[in-house]
C-alpha cells in the first residue's frame, strides 16, 4: 500500500488526495501555504506537489531530500528541473479540467489520460486510478501544455462567445452545447478533417461575410481566427 503527502490544498490537490484515497492510497494531511514542508518527503513514497506552477521550484527546494521519495509535480507545462535538488524527480499532469474537488475526484477515476515522465512510481499511480497514460519529455512540455489548453480552456471561451452571441437572441446555450457535442462526437469517429462542415470548409466565403456583418463588433475577431483555422483544416486560403 501506497502513501502519499500533497503539498497544495487547492482543486488539483484536493481532487488527487480523494481520488487515491478511494483506490486505497494512504493520503497524509495536505500541507498548505503557511505549512512547514521541509520534511513532507519523510515516511511517503510519494511527495506530490500541486501548487501554482510559479511555486513548484521553491516549494521543492525547500524540502529535505530523501533518496527513497519520489516528489513529483502536477504541472503540464514544466519539466523535471524545477523538482532539483530531489533525486527521484517525475511529473503526472492529469489531462483534465478539475473545476472543484469532488467532481474532480470522479473525473481521476473514470480512465483519465496523464502525461508522464520520469520515476516510474507515477506510472503505478495512474494504474491505481485506473487512468492511460502517454509520456512526454521535459523539451516537448509547453507544446503540449499549450494543446491542452486549446483543447479545454479555449473551448470553455469559445462557448462564452457563443453565450453571448445567441443570449441575446433568445437561443438557450443548451442548444449549442447538444450541436457542439455532437460535433465533438464526429472529431472522435472520423478525426478533426473529416468531421469538419460550415462555410469555411465548402468554401462559401459569402456566408461567412454575413456573419461578419451580423455580429457585434468585438466579436469578429474570434470568427475570423477559427473561421482561418477552418480553411486550414480544410485545405483552403483566405481569398
Amino acid at each position: 500500500m501506497r502513501r502519499v503527502r500533497i503539498i497544495g490544498p487547492g482543486r488539483a490537490g484536493t481532487s488527487l488526495a480523494a481520488a487515491l484515497g478511494r483506490c486505497g492510497w494512504v493520503t497524509e494531511p495536505l500541507l498548505g501555504r503557511d505549512d512547514d514542508c521541509s520534511s513532507a518527503a519523510e515516511g511517503v513514497d510519494l511527495l506530490v506537489v500541486a501548487t501554482p506552477d510559479a511555486a513548484i521550484a521553491e516549494v521543492a527546494a525547500s524540502v529535505h531530500t530523501r533518496p527513497d521519495t519520489v516528489v513529483a509535480h502536477l504541472s503540464g507545462a514544466l519539466g523535471l528541473e524545477v523538482l532539483a535538488p530531489h533525486v527521484r524527480r517525475a511529473a503526472c499532469h492529469p489531462l483534465l479540467s478539475l473545476a472543484n474537488a469532488d467532481r474532480g475526484a470522479d473525473l481521476l477515476c473514470d480512465g483519465a489520460w496523464f502525461a508522464v515522465a520520469g520515476d516510474p512510481l507515477v506510472g503505478e499511480l495512474v494504474q491505481a486510478l485506473g487512468g492511460r497514460s502517454f509520456t512526454v519529455g521535459d523539451d516537448d512540455r509547453a507544446a503540449y501544455h499549450a494543446a491542452a489548453v486549446l483543447a479545454s480552456n479555449h473551448v470553455v471561451a469559445l462557448l462564452g462567445q457563443v453565450e453571448r452571441v445567441a443570449g441575446p437572441l433568445g437561443v438557450p446555450l443548451d442548444a449549442f452545447l447538444a450541436l457542439a457535442e455532437g460535433s465533438l462526437a464526429n472529431v472522435r469517429a472520423l478525426g478533426p478533417a473529416d468531421a469538419l462542415t460550415g462555410p469555411a470548409a465548402r468554401g462559401d466565403e459569402a456566408t461567412i461575410d454575413r456573419h461578419l456583418a451580423a455580429l457585434p463588433a468585438d466579436e469578429r475577431a474570434g470568427y475570423e481566427a477559427l473561421a482561418d483555422l477552418a480553411r486550414r483544416l480544410a485545405g483552403g486560403k483566405r481569398p
